[in-house]
């Protein structure tokens, strides 16, 4: 079980191997929310996402024999390459499922750190069973891309961050938005907040439709998506919660927010207008939601998950005030 203990053990193998992301703030984007926004910019983490911490902690507390053997993922391209990643500093054969329609940078990038990739079609084939089976076949170790007590530490280790950073910008209480897919970095930055800034509170964002979050935060069983494709949010895009994970947002976190497609990608050409930072789709949800929702206090920190985007999907963000 992830606790406060693993996170910060997890801290202590990634120090000197992921960034300390910089908490970002644009007066002219407090105007437009009318609310002050900070933004947690792990899309400037090593890979393009938050996703290296949980890959690195993962890897780095098998046993030698294991990463011998190697390790294996499921992933639209993120968990992807963070595992990939620390596979290839640990020397620890990789293969990586993902689906057909991820976007080819993440496939590319995924592909540049070494990894073996095998593509399934995520509407019509079940990525756990193909996951178990090749894990089985090949004597591979499976690293959950949030239903990972070591994943969940490491991407604690960004709540421990804020916590850190907040102090230092004077904030004492505020909501703190994340991008949720299965809700390993929701869960793992609450854990964190819990203990080193309690008077701050997590609440998931989500894209409307795959809001199975939010619904199960409500309905306090986990609830499941009608569909895991129709989003351009495609980092973000899960079944239902984790079984870790589930538990401690329902302990930990505030309401759940949702946005659509267009206001994920208005974010998108906000934070590059006034942020000077590249977000994918599900990258930015939350800084969407910062930027629109109604219901939130007069200071709220945004975790910019991810900016792996193509540049198609970059593209049309920018159009958005062109």
């Amino acid at each position: 079980m992830t606790d406060i203990a693993l996170i910060e053990a997890a801290a202590r193998r990634l120090s000197g191997h992921v960034r300390r992301t910089p908490l970002l703030n644009a007066p002219l984007l407090d105007r437009l929310a009318g609310r002050r926004i900070f933004v947690k910019a792990e899309c400037l983490q090593v890979t393009g996402s938050f996703k290296a911490r949980g890959g690195w902690s993962a890897v780095s507390a098998l046993s030698p024999d294991a990463r011998a053997r190697g390790v294996i993922a499921y992933s639209s391209g993120n968990h992807a390459q963070g595992v990939a990643y620390a596979a290839a500093a640990h020397g620890a054969p990789c293969v990586i499922l993902m689906p057909s329609n991820a976007p080819a940078v993440k496939i590319a990038n995924t592909r540049a750190y070494g990894a073996e990739v095998v593509l399934y079609d995520r509407a019509t084939e079940d990525r756990d069973a193909l996951g178990a089976r090749l894990a089985e076949g090949r004597e591979l170790t499976l690293i959950k891309p949030y239903d990972d007590p070591q994943v969940i530490a490491g991407q604690g280790t960004v709540g421990l961050e804020i916590a850190e950073q907040v102090a230092e910008a004077g904030v004492t209480a505020a909501d703190v938005l994340v991008c949720c897919g299965g809700g390993g970095l929701s869960s793992g930055v609450a854990l964190s907040l819990e203990v080193h800034a309690p008077r701050l509170r997590v609440r998931t964002a989500e894209p409307q439709d795959f809001d199975d979050m939010a619904r199960s935060l409500i309905s306090g069983t986990r609830e499941r998506n009608a569909s895991t494709t129709g989003s351009i949010c495609d980092a973000i895009l899960t079944p239902s919660p984790g079984e870790l994970t589930f538990p401690i947002l329902s302990r930990l976190a505030g309401p759940g927010a949702v946005v659509t497609d267009d206001r994920a990608l208005q974010a998108m050409a906000l934070a590059f207008m006034h942020l000077r930072i590249v977000l994918e789709p599900g990258g930015a949800v939350a800084l969407a939601a910062a930027l629109f929702a109604d219901d939130l206090p007069d200071t709220v920190i945004a975790v910019a998950s991810g900016g792996n985007v193509d540049p198609e999907t970059f593209a049309l963000a920018l159009d958005c005030f062109a």
